[in-house]
């Protein structure tokens, strides 16, 4: 039997074989919901609006972080080094944010308008709005810098507010954002996915889902109702890694998918029984509440089982 990717891969995988990655379930835990409840929305570290507010004092420190001087943390950035140099993991570059301070943009959004005497309109009330991406895959994005001039190069305009990453994943998550992207248009942009995102704003350690053993059973135990499925492998997916501004491949920071789910079937399987098998594993996988909350997308590569 030949292998047949379910989802578009890197092994040369044919597109055109019917099956997308998967996303996993996207309720709120309820542990999260009840810390946004007390949460408020877009507010700083010290749970202040950080609507209309002055965001630089004189001395050029940022309110709230008083010996900031705007760079970016220093564990964060040996964390994305031995990522880069094969030494480290995407792991331990989120493991480094639940310390670090980031700075989130804002910007000023015309709330109302007001016509003078000689016709002109101008500006009666502005806002400040967060600033919200849209991911290719369609998802909600906030972005998220780990330096003020990182900041300043991606969106001269918007005010950076310093909050903690947690507290920024945190807000991220009460806007219904999946994804939080450090350092857009820098050199080094590190997705953070959404497993990655709760566990941040729980302040929880995150394991990558290719490298957790209970969705290594959940996903067992699911196959086991599969007399044709003889083996699984996981794997870490197409779109763990991601690419720097000069070209160079990191094994860490994408969007996504970042689980791959190889599974050996026996051989002289039809097309309808491949299709079956896939379909029922993956809404068994989807109703699991585990699944839901630690993998984020997957991707199928389908092997024959070795005899």
């Amino acid at each position: 039997m030949e292998h047949n990717g379910i989802a578009p891969g890197q092994d040369g995988a044919p597109a055109g074989n019917s099956g997308t990655s998967i996303p996993a379930p996207r309720h709120l835990p309820g542990h999260i919901a009840a810390a946004l409840a007390g949460a408020g929305g877009p507010t700083d570290s010290a749970g202040q609006p950080w609507q209309g507010r002055s965001l630089a004092g004189d001395d050029g420190k940022i309110h709230n972080f008083e010996d900031d001087d705007g760079t970016a943390d220093a564990g964060y950035l040996a964390a994305v080094s031995a990522l880069r140099n094969g030494t480290g993991d995407e792991a331990t570059v989120i493991a480094s944010l639940a310390t670090a301070r980031v700075f989130i943009p804002i910007i000023a959004q015309l709330a109302e308008e007001s016509e003078g005497d000689d016709g002109l309109v101008s500006d009666k009330q502005a806002d400040m709005a967060l600033v919200m991406l849209k991911a290719a895959d369609g998802r909600t994005a906030m972005p998220a810098f780990t330096s003020a001039q990182a900041l300043a190069s991606w969106h001269p305009e918007a005010r950076p507010v310093a909050v903690y990453a947690a507290r920024a994943a945190l807000s991220a998550v009460s806007e219904q954002a999946e994804l939080l992207v450090l350092d857009p248009g820098s050199e080094v942009t590190f997705v953070v996915r959404r497993p990655g995102l709760w566990a941040l704003a729980q302040q929880q350690t995150w394991v990558p889902s290719y490298l957790d053993g209970e969705v290594a059973g959940t996903i067992a135990e699911a196959a086991a109702a599969f007399p044709a499925v003889r083996n699984i492998g996981l794997l870490p997916g197409a779109g763990v890694a991601t690419t720097t501004a000069n070209g160079e491949t990191m094994p860490g920071g994408g969007a996504g998918p970042e689980l791959q789910v190889v599974l050996y079937l026996e051989d002289g399987l039809d097309a309808a029984a491949v299709q079956d098998l896939v379909a029922g594993l993956q809404a068994s996988w989807s109703r699991n509440v585990l699944f839901g909350e630690r993998v984020d997308s997957i991707e199928i590569k389908l092997r024959r089982a070795v005899q």
